[in-house]
């Protein structure tokens, strides 16, 4: 199991379940990613993903992207490839 770290959490939205991720790494719907932080440890397949408010598939290096997510995170968590 791959343990890269591919982006850090800027903002969530609590009302929506939608984190902003800020990408180190190119990530695609589909892809299994793990949200780390000190009160945030659980791992889900990414199932929807914005850019500029519009549906991608693949969200690209230096991109903030809005990730569908099922739990709560908080800025600063990371995000890893799991």
């Amino acid at each position: 199991m791959a343990d890269t770290k591919i982006g850090i959490v800027t903002h969530f939205y609590s009302n929506l379940n939608v984190a902003t991720v800020k990408l180190e790494k190119d990530i695609s719907v589909g892809d299994t990613i793990a949200f780390k932080g000190n009160t945030t440890d659980f791992t889900e397949q990414v199932s929807e993903m914005q850019y500029n408010h519009q549906d991608v598939k693949t969200g690209q290096t230096g991109q903030e992207v809005g990730i569908k997510v099922s739990e709560k995170v908080r800025e600063g968590d990371e995000v890893h490839l799991a």
